[in-house]
């Protein structure tokens, strides 16, 4: 794919996300067939967005999220710097499509993966986290129905990604604590809406993160100190539309909220 086509779908995609307008796919002149091909216009958005990526999220990392997209492994998406906000912090939802809200554990990285010795273990990774975050996702598409459009597009799509709220760094002793079975519980306008835990995210969120260190090597772009990761949604996504507040809680982990308006 040259870049003057990812340029393209990069641009469509950022001209529908700007104006707050839905696509049912990408010109096919531009339209990205592989993988590879949707992390080029992924890139690609970033530049014609003028954004500045600071990390990464992790989309369909649960069986049951891949079947209802349509893809067969997780995916990749950029986290950017305008995207990314503080617990407490009151964001515009009216123009939501997806409308939906998920709970993740979030990693910050204190040195760089570049990778070159073969794959990444889980413990390698960790050795490389600095701290860990309770994270709100608030995720969003372009396309009209983004079941169907496949892997590619969300891809170029930016993983289907808005808004990421992150929550105070966890106390000391977060890795003595088995993320896996660790309970996660969401609620909205002070109402339970979902409960879940770590073991959606691909079974484990420092298994997740492992997943995204090697295949960001594989796809030449290696995370890096500083970068913020969030690793998939413990919880089956919980509707947001008309709602007001967000709370999710880690218990000993921490908590992350976020205030919803509807302009």
């Amino acid at each position: 794919m040259t870049d003057t086509k990812s340029d393209a779908a990069a641009q469509a995609i950022w001209t529908a996300w700007s104006g707050h307008h839905l696509i049912d796919d990408l010109p096919e002149a531009c339209r990205p067939d592989t993988l590879a091909e949707g992390y080029a216009v992924q890139a690609a958005l970033a530049r014609v967005a003028g954004a500045a990526p600071v990390g990464w999220k992790i989309a369909a990392t649960s069986e049951a999220g891949q079947k209802h997209i349509g893809v067969d492994g997780p995916l990749a998406g950029r986290l950017w710097e305008s995207k990314l906000h503080r617990s407490g912090t009151k964001l515009p939802a009216g123009h939501l499509h997806m409308a939906v809200v998920e709970a993740e554990f979030a990693f910050r990285l204190g040195s760089d993966l570049p990778g070159g010795n073969g794959d990444y273990t889980v413990d390698a990774v960790m050795d490389a986290v600095a701290a860990l975050q309770p994270a709100i996702e608030i995720p969003d598409s372009r396309f009209r129905d983004f079941t169907v459009v496949g892997a590619a597009q969300l891809i170029a799509d930016n993983g289907c990604t808005e808004y990421c709220v992150l929550g105070p760094e966890a106390p000391a002793g977060w890795r003595e604590v088995d993320l896996a079975a660790h309970p996660v519980v969401v609620s909205i306008d002070g109402e339970e809406a979902a409960t879940g835990k770590g073991a959606n995210a691909l079974g484990d969120p420092r298994i997740a993160l492992t997943w995204l260190a090697n295949d960001r090597v594989r796809h030449g772009v290696p995370l890096a100190a500083g970068d913020v990761v969030i690793t998939g949604t413990c919880i089956v996504p919980a509707p947001i539309a008309h709602k007001k507040h967000v709370r999710a809680d880690f218990g000993a982990l921490g908590a992350v909220e976020v205030a919803l308006t509807s302009f």
